[in-house]
């Protein structure tokens, strides 16, 4: 069933009334974060507080960096290690944007 245009204005105010970016914004922030601690897992062999064989280093709390997107700037968490470094692949770094995340 097809909504008309004064039914179609009225969603409009609905999701302005709510602020559908700061949802998309933080569904975003949430999946980058899960994302990155995925790949760090991956890294170091090991979750959070897991002892494995195949561990090669250690998390060490995290430094907060804002990464620029469509859905707007997102606040995220970078782990750090240890021994070593750790930045994740789907991001420039410096300009604090993203590039293609054919990776992840």
């Amino acid at each position: 069933m097809a909504l008309d245009q004064s039914a179609l204005l009225e969603v409009l105010d609905a999701l302005k009334a709510v602020e559908v970016d700061d949802r998309i914004r933080q569904a975003a922030q949430t999946i980058y974060q899960a994302l990155i601690e995925a790949e760090l897992t991956s890294v170091i062999g090991a979750a959070p507080n897991q002892r494995t064989p195949e561990r090669l280093t250690q998390r060490n709390g995290h430094r907060a960096r804002l990464l620029a997107t469509t859905a707007g700037d997102l606040e995220l968490r970078i782990p750090k290690l240890r021994a070593g470094s750790f930045f994740p692949r789907c991001w420039s770094g410096a300009a604090g944007s993203t590039r293609p995340c054919s990776r992840w």
